[in-house]
């Protein structure tokens, strides 16, 4: 089958009317996460893993399509909160999550002179075709990147891995000890359990639920939702805030013609960023809004209301988001803290991102990508006639949205686990997720290691078992060329971050797309 026929058996999937309904609740939900300054897109797709999960299980679906209705949904949460972000952050100056701080700088001083709507829609159209560019790429890359990824041995895996977890901790946090400390940590976390070689169980204390490790939808929604429960209870700044009011909601023939260029821009630059390990949403409209400014024939507007500063960084990070799906996909490494989540869910359903995806589980792989066509343009649909609901979402009042969030947080995990052992570690993981985010210690290298952890372990037991225990496998140019190259890599990805650092010059990073 070729590759137009695979996506017509995807929308095939995802016209389905429940899966209709899963990508409309995803991006509606989605938004309303972005819109709520602090949850952000990894609180918001770990809050749901437990809803999704008990609502495709009471539907009687088989394994793989409760996988793919689950998967419709948080992705869907994803991209959503890609955008809801840009809400709070043109009408508060207060990004809704990471990636729109870059929108506040343009947006918020639009919103000022009354241009409001005009940077809203600008948004929505933005993060619309960079969203619809990154699926047209990762559909015509998923089949070739999978084929290459099916030649690798457990040589190649390991070392990949350890690629991914080098990126992801040289760019995330302020600090990079922090984010190594962060990445270690995940890695203990990945051994409690039973060994895949011995079938003897490590650091259980005689915990018998323990013996399968400890679940990661536990871990996940104890760090992000309940961690962020408490620091907003602890720290949340209650003064009443005011909202920039909403005129005109289109843009003007001029903001148009000015916005085509960076939204092209944005949508290539953002894919390709979004594709590296540990880069991010934040980078891409990083990047995007430096090249704008570059190449500006007025670079003296941005700052002061430039539609070009929303434009691009808006596109970029809608972009970057479907980006991150290539090697989640294809590779079966995320390349950021909400992918790994995703991937997680995935492997709670026995459905293993990689390259044998495509072929073991098609309708998941492609149900997805062609329910992400369907879901942009829900977004679109939703996002620009409905602005003004979704900025009165900011007026909610904390002490109804964080007893709502604990208790889906709690009955979720207690249904999927059935374990009070679990609801321990949910509410320790909850005060852990309070203290690392109060101490500045990243929180995506651990989520990510603590998903491949596992994999690692696997995959360097099996190399080290062919090469009868020597480590120079990994770096042999003439066996695993392939190795060395991630290697090598890996190498620059921490060593570069800390020249330039001993330079003095500035290194952006990302905490938490």
């Amino acid at each position: 089958m070729s590759t137009i026929d695979y996506l017509m058996q995807g929308f095939s999937i995802s016209f389905l009317w429940y899966n209709l309904l899963f990508a409309f609740m995803g991006v509606l939900l989605g938004t309303i996460v972005g819109v709520l300054p602090g949850i952000g897109p990894m609180s918001g797709v770990a809050l749901l893993i437990p809803i999704t999960a008990t609502i495709t299980g009471s539907m009687g679906l088989s394994n793989e399509d409760s996988a793919t209705s689950s998967i419709i949904l948080l992705a869907g949460v994803y991209y959503g909160a890609m955008y809801g972000g840009s809400t709070t952050s043109i009408l508060l100056n207060t990004p809704g999550e990471s990636s729109s701080v870059v929108t506040a700088l343009d947006g918020y001083q639009m919103a000022k002179q009354g241009r409001a709507g005009s940077a809203l829609s600008i948004a929505a159209i933005g993060s619309f075709v960079g969203g619809i560019v990154t699926l047209i790429a990762l559909m015509f890359l998923a089949e070739p990147l999978s084929r290459m990824a099916l030649k690798f041995s457990s040589v190649e895996y390991f070392s990949l891995m350890v690629l991914g977890l080098c990126a992801i901790s040289g760019l995330a946090g302020k600090s990079m000890v922090k984010a190594l400390i962060m990445t270690t940590l995940g890695l203990l976390i990945a051994t409690i359990g039973t060994d895949q070689f011995s079938g003897v169980e490590r650091f259980t204390f005689g915990v018998l639920s323990l013996s399968e490790g400890v679940a990661f939808l536990t871990l996940a929604v104890g760090l992000f939702a309940v961690g962020e429960v408490f620091k907003t209870i602890l720290h949340e700044d209650t003064q009443a805030i005011q909202i920039a009011k909403i005129n005109s909601l289109y843009p003007s023939k001029a903001e148009m013609k000015e916005s085509i260029g960076p939204i092209a821009r944005g949508s290539i630059l953002g894919f390709f960023i979004g594709i590296l390990p540990g880069a991010g949403a934040i980078l891409a409209s990083f990047f995007s809004y430096v090249m704008e400014k570059k190449i500006s024939k007025t670079p003296e507007k941005f700052g002061k209301g430039a539609i070009a500063g929303v434009a691009g960084p808006e596109t970029a990070n809608n972009a970057a988001s479907g980006g991150a799906m290539v090697p989640l996909l294809t590779l079966g490494i995320p390349s950021s803290g909400t992918a790994a989540i995703l991937m997680g869910a995935l492997i709670m359903y026995n459905v293993q991102p990689g390259p044998l995806l495509f072929s073991e589980h098609p309708k998941v792989a492609w149900g997805l990508i062609a329910s992400m066509f369907i879901g942009n343009v829900m977004l679109l649909i939703l996002n620009l006639p409905l602005v003004k609901v979704f900025a009165k979402i900011i007026d909610t009042p904390a002490k109804y949205l964080l007893p709502l969030i604990l208790s889906i947080s709690i009955f979720g995990v207690l249904s999927a686990q059935n374990s009070m052992i679990d609801l321990w570690i949910l509410l320790i993981c909850g005060a852990l997720g309070f203290l690392f985010a109060k101490h500045d210690y990243p929180v995506a290298p651990l989520v990510l290691s603590v998903i491949l952890g596992p994999m690692m372990e696997a995959n360097l037991g099996r190399a080290l078992n062919i090469s009868e225990g020597n480590w120079g496998i990994f770096v042999n140019p003439t066996m695993h060329p392939i190795s060395l190259a991630f290697v090598i890599v890996a190498a620059l990805w921490l060593l570069i971050p800390l020249i330039l650092k001993m330079k003095g010059k500035e290194v952006l990073v990302n905490d938490d797309d």
